[in-house]
Formats: C-alpha cells, structure tokens, sequence
C-alpha cells in the first residue's frame, strides 16, 4: 500500500473502501441493515485498511464491530466517517459532541482517524460551531484528522474565515463523468488533499480507451482508471461486493502510467 501525507503529517492509504451498502439487503443502499458483512470482511483479509464509513449509511455500529473484532491492529487502520449536515447533529455544540461520542462508541475506538462534515452547513453559526467542536476533538486527540465532504469553493471560503485548523481533506466526486477539474486545482493549491467517492465512473467510449491504455501495462480499464487517480495525488475508495474487483482494486502498485497515457486519460 502507498500512503499520502496530508497537510498535518498524519498518513493515509491513497486506496481505501467504501461501506455505504456494506452489510445491506441485496446491497441496496436503502437496504435494510443485516448482521454480518461479508464484504468487509474480504476487503481486510485482502490488505484493504482505510475504510470509509459514515452515519447516514446507517451501518456504522456493524461496520465498528466487524473491524473490532478483525485481528487487523488498530493502529493498521484508518477509520473515516462522517457527520451530517443534518438540524439532529448540527444544531448545536452538544448535538454535535454527542453524535462524535456515539460514532466513537461504534467503532469501540477511543479515536477516529479522520471524521468529515458530510455535506455543507449552510447556516453559518451552525457550520462554525459543528467545526468548533471537531477542533476540539482533534485538539484531544480523539481525531487524528478533521475534514469536510461535497464542500464546493464557497463552503471552503466560508470555513477559511474562522477555522484554526484546516481541513485535511475534501471528500468529492472525481471521475471521467465528473472531473471537478477546477475545484481540484483549488484544493492542491489549499494543501488540502482530494477523496475521491464515485472514482470509476465512465462512459462507453472512455471505458474504451481506458481499456485500450491497459492493455500495454497487462492491466484493466479500471485499474488504469485508479491508478490514474491515484498518481496526481488523488486518494480513492473504490467499493465492491466481489471479492476478485476489490483485489483487483489493489493491484495499482506495480505499474507506473507515462505522460502520453496520463494526458490521454485527462483529454477524457
């Protein structure tokens, strides 16, 4: 695994999982919550360590207790999750300390490695006082890294106007269909490091070319697609039920793409 440091030296594996139909009836989202989770299970047996959790997937506790119970140390993971940008959580600072109390219940952990404001606050008092609290947190050493998800450059400016520490990453949308090439720029020259939900979407033709691209390094149009990513610096969290994708999904680390494909890829 390669790891990325982000902006207060705290490293990150740049490959993770995502768990938002983890453990769920017929792995639908909206599925209700079952009592094992196979998937997870497969992904820490194949050397998957940062997992990407969060409240609204409504698994956070099964999620916790398989990674409780794995022989995986927990110093070898990173644990990520997220708070919503819901009145229940954000209203008020209690709200807030008393929902981060409850996720570090879940995951039977005295600190998470990373905890995100899921989505935007747009009250402003509310978005200072929720990130107030996740200072506080972090300045306990019960967050070893504080961050924001689907922040767009409005929602970074207003954060920049009253944070003492800056966020560590921005969970966002990056793929072919969904470049975000702007708020990419934005966010390198910010040091704040990019998470990529959704990194393998494409379309027909660019599944095309991205295949075509691998055939060269003996490898698929999804794990050039990965590694793409990966190589300008872009952490990704791939998710997948079947256990020979997610292995696939690991095998980034024993090829480098040249400058031509790179820039294939990106004319995409």
């Amino acid at each position: 695994m390669e790891y990325i440091t982000l902006n207060n030296e705290l490293k990150m594996p740049i490959v993770g999982t995502g768990t938002n139909t983890y453990g769920k009836e017929n792995n639908d989202y909206n599925g209700a919550v079952k009592n094992e989770i196979p998937e997870l299970l497969s992904a820490l047996q194949l050397g998957y360590r940062s997992i990407d959790a969060a409240i609204m997937y409504r698994n956070e506790e099964l999620v916790g207790r398989v990674l409780a119970e794995s022989s995986v140390p927990r110093e070898e993971l990173f644990i990520t999750t997220k708070v919503p940008a819901d009145e229940e959580y954000t209203s008020s600072k209690e709200a807030t300390r008393a929902v981060i109390d409850n996720s570090l219940k879940n995951f039977q952990t005295d600190y998470l490695d990373l905890l995100l404001i899921h989505f935007p606050i747009e009250d402003k008092v509310q978005l200072k006082n929720t990130w107030e609290v996740f200072e506080e947190y972090y300045e306990a050493g019960k967050l070893k890294a504080i961050g924001v998800s689907n922040f767009g450059k409005y929602h970074l400016d207003e954060l920049k106007k009253f944070a003492k520490v800056k966020p560590a990453v921005n969970q966002i949308q990056i793929n072919l269909k969904e470049p975000n090439k702007d708020l990419l720029a934005l966010l390198k020259e910010e040091d704040i490091t990019p998470v990529a939900w959704g990194p393998m979407k494409a379309g027909t033709h660019q599944k095309e070319v991205l295949d075509e691209i691998g055939e060269a390094y003996k490898k698929s149009g999804a794990q050039v697609l990965l590694k793409y990513q990966i190589q300008r610096g872009v952490v990704v969290i791939p998710k997948s039920h079947n256990r020979e994708n997610q292995a696939s999904n690991l095998e980034l680390f024993d090829f480098v793409l040249c400058d031509e494909d790179m820039k294939k890829i990106e004319s995409l």
